[in-house]
């Protein structure tokens, strides 16, 4: 079974405080792709863990989705600066960059059940095989 959202365009323009695009227009396409390819990425995750995606919620899916698409919307590239000038005048407008493509966070992952890792503790043993802590119950020393 494929994960599936209700996640639209219009929702999204939603999300954004805008109008939404006209349906068919390159916005509209880039946004709808931009949600295929959230979900795509979940779907992936979902299989490389071989995770149950009937413990998905449906309602956590379609917000990760949502919120991902905007913020690709909001910080499609990774510029950091655009200056744009017309005959005398320029404008310049500096902004933190996005890393270009459509990312789930960490914490999406998590509210999906799907974090790569649960933050278990490990333990790593720095001592030689054979070395240990001897003693005769009152004085210890290396062995």
């Amino acid at each position: 079974m494929a994960l599936t959202t209700t996640v639209t365009s219009a929702q999204i323009a939603v999300a954004l405080g805008r109008s939404a695009p006209t349906s068919g227009s390159t916005t509209d396409l880039q946004w709808v792709m931009w949600i295929a390819d959230a979900l795509r990425f979940i779907q992936r995750r979902v299989t490389q863990l071989g995770a149950d995606e009937s413990g998905i919620v449906q309602a956590d899916l379609d917000y990760v989705i949502r919120e991902a698409v905007v913020a690709q919307v909001k910080k499609p590239d990774d510029s950091t600066q655009v200056a744009v000038s017309v005959d005398d005048g320029s404008i310049s407008k500096s902004f933190r960059s996005g890393s270009g493509r459509v990312t789930i966070l960490g914490e999406w992952w998590e509210l999906l059940g799907l974090a790569a890792t649960k933050g278990k503790a490990f333990m790593v043993d720095l001592m030689p095989p054979g070395a240990g802590i001897g003693g005769d119950g009152e004085t210890y020393w290396w062995v």
